[in-house]
């Protein structure tokens, strides 16, 4: 627009436009591609434009400062046509403006997206002040250039301009989102000089920034030195204490705030969900919809606490939240619709995970709800389906980032679809421009070494273009197990050894496959290992969810009230199955000793516990859903199996790796996991 206003000295300028025609433009020119602000508002602004149009039009040339009201009113709205029609009024009447004019338009067009603009009229101001410099350093911080602020905050100080209280938190926040801890404590170092520490924006900014970067210490000197406190400082001290894992200080913290807002509840619950206290994050939740609550939750509440029914499996408090959202009219919004989305596919319904799919408009469809759809299927072992959604989202326009790769490929992996995975992997660089990373050559490895192509996953790991790290080794060797290969699972488990030492998973993984060889003694040494290391096996559990409470059961476990009609139940199992067809697969059972006691050991494995309970205590037509820390045993899967089938019922079961889906006695994994 402004390359549009330069001519020549000899051009004849054109009569100016009246003030009141803008009037009849201003929805015309409302841009609707703008992604800084939503649907204009209604216009009882058009009283409030003619006022402020009057002074413009009553004199020629206009007072120059008569322009200021206007293009301050104008910012925020996403009125850019607007503003750059009476910039050019301006301009068409000689008018140039000075910098505190000069502000009010930086900050007009930087609000409405066009920052190339913003720039162009600050540059052209002779004579800069710090309101200029504030306007333009804003507009950086706020459209994302943290860079450019820091730099032009130095152009500022060299020409001895004094920040202020508007300066120094859009500094601090752009210092913050480069990790600029120098840059940031220099900041500091200016509001001391200029006494604005106490103020509580500038303070605030400064807990903000302290947080962001690890210096948790220094955050707490600048609160406990604030005399007056804004909600937000408590909130900025809350969220850092949470993201350091000091869940009792920001608890303590929360109870001692003279008055809480939306963002102190959120930071709360976001912090219990990110900390793995999904039960805490539920709870808060659970109090902000009491009647006698002050706030109630919203949208960004509802995407801070939906992780933490995915976590804990938690599928009926999910289900509720999503009642809750479609009574208060989020049910449109995408960014809520995209969260529950992944919040069905963790608590195993990829049902309600794809309906939640289908309600985001198309235009509305970001790479996101994309990525979390694909990574849906793929967890729940539909590869065909990751396919087609990947397929889908890229007609629809949408380019795939490294998220959507580590989705698809994982997904191919899950289903055997080798030949589509190398396809997609070698197409990422050449075709979308993606560069693999660790998780993607880990995902290759994976399909290779599933599909039992063990030598080909070995070489390929040669060929990596960085050190093979434990995602990679561990993929090798996990696969191992499969095709009993044991030279390569040495090797993998070797690396995995140096790798991560401390975690038996590695170390019970190669010592299960000793003991499927019948190698007690390569068994004892690895156990013996793990002891005198101090390394801890996790212990396998199984738990359900029934009525809104989990049942947790162990291995053996013999704690729960009803556990006298779990064991009869299971005691009446093999029986039933043996008839079907069953034949206990006693190769899971990793100790030295005889066939009957191995098929007695293996009847108490937690997660069959676990579904007998579900048999017990729920209706025929309601899903069990079943969720185990580690791997599911092949044992079990088959047992499963003949259950779904004896029993006409469907169950879930979500392991460490993937989803499980069995009825009428097959299982969704085709036996391919």
């Amino acid at each position: 627009m402004l390359r549009a206003l330069r001519s020549s000295s000899t051009t004849i300028l054109p009569e100016p436009p009246q003030p009141q025609a803008f009037l009849s433009t201003i929805h015309p020119h409302i841009d609707p591609s703008q992604t800084k602000c939503t649907t204009p508002k209604p216009f009882p602004y058009t009283s409030t434009l003619q006022t402020l149009l009057q002074p413009i039009s009553d004199q020629n040339p206009p007072p120059h400062l008569s322009y200021a009201p206007l293009f301050q009113f104008l910012t925020g709205q996403n009125f850019l046509k607007l503003g750059q029609q009476i910039h050019a009024h301006m301009t068409l009447h000689g008018l140039q403006p000075n910098a505190f004019l000069g502000a009010k338009m930086v900050a007009m067009y930087a609000s409405s997206g066009d920052l190339e603009s913003a720039v162009t009229v600050f540059r052209k101001i002779k004579d800069p002040t710090s309101l200029l410099y504030n306007s333009i350093i804003r507009a950086y911080t706020n459209n994302g250039y943290p860079l450019k602020t820091i730099d032009i905050y130095h152009e500022m100080h060299s020409l001895r301009l004094k920040g202020d209280n508007f300066t120094f938190p859009f500094v601090l926040k752009a210092c913050a989102n480069v990790l600029d801890v120098w840059m940031g404590e220099c900041v500091h170092g200016q509001s001391l000089r200029f006494g604005l520490e106490l103020d509580a924006y500038v303070g605030t900014s400064l807990i903000d920034f302290y947080v962001k970067v690890g210096e948790l210490r220094d955050a707490n000197k600048v609160f406990d030195l604030m005399t007056v406190r804004a909600v937000s400082s408590w909130n900025a001290l809350i969220a850092g204490y949470m993201k350091e894992g000091e869940i009792r200080v920001a608890e303590d913290l929360f109870r001692g705030m003279p008055c809480r807002n939306i963002v102190s509840w959120t930071s709360m619950i976001s912090g219990y969900t990110q900390n793995g206290l999904a039960e805490e994050a539920l709870s808060l939740f659970d109090e902000m919809l009491k009647e006698d609550s002050e706030v109630k939750p919203n949208w960004v509440t509802i995407m801070s606490v939906l992780p933490a029914c995915a976590h804990s499996a938690s599928f009926e408090r999910g289900r509720r939240i999503n009642q809750y959202v479609n009574r208060i009219g989020l049910e449109s919004n995408p960014s809520v619709q995209t969260a529950l989305i992944a919040m069905y596919a963790k608590c195993g319904s990829l049902v309600n995970a794809r309906c939640c799919f289908d309600r985001i408009l198309e235009n509305e469809k970001y790479l996101c709800a994309w990525n979390t759809m694909i990574t849906a299927y793929a967890s729940h072992g539909q590869g065909l389906e990751s396919v087609l959604t990947f397929e889908n989202m890229v007609r629809a326009g949408v380019y795939p980032d490294a998220i959507t790769f580590t989705g698809l490929l994982s997904g191919c992996s899950h289903s055997g679809l080798v030949e589509f995975g190398l396809r997609y992997f070698n197409s990422m660089q050449t075709k979308y421009s993606v560069e693999p990373r660790h998780e993607h050559y880990a995902c290759v490895v994976d399909l290779l070494a599933r599909a039992g192509r063990l030598a080909e996953a070995k070489e390929f790991i040669k060929k990596i273009p960085m050190q093979p790290g434990p995602s990679i080794w561990g993929a090798l060797l996990a696969a191992c197990r499969k095709s009993r290969n044991l030279e390569i699972a040495e090797m993998a488990a070797k690396e995995l050894f140096v790798l991560e030492p401390e975690n038996s998973c590695n170390y019970i993984l190669l010592s299960n496959m000793y003991a499927e060889a019948g190698m007690w003694k390569e068994v004892d040494k690895l156990r013996a290992r793990l002891k005198c290391e101090g390394i801890k096996k996790n212990p396998g559990c199984s738990w359900i969810e029934i009525k809104g409470k989990a049942h947790l059961f162990l291995s053996g476990d013999l704690s729960h009230p009803q556990s006298k009609e779990i064991y009869n139940l299971l005691e009446a199992l093999p029986e039933k199955i043996k008839a079907a067809g069953y034949i206990p697969n006693t190769s899971f059972v990793l100790h030295d000793i005889s066939e009957e006691e191995k098929e007695q050991n293996l009847i108490i494995h937690s997660e069959k516990l676990a579904i007998a309970f579900g048999l017990l205590n729920t209706n025929p037509e309601v899903v069990i859903r079943i969720t185990k820390n580690l791997r599911i045993c092949g044992d079990c899967h088959m047992v499963i199996k003949f259950i779904s089938n004896i029993y006409e019922r469907e169950i879930v079961v979500r392991d460490v790796n993937r989803f499980h889906h069995f009825r009428d006695g097959a299982c969704t994994c085709g036996d391919y996991w």
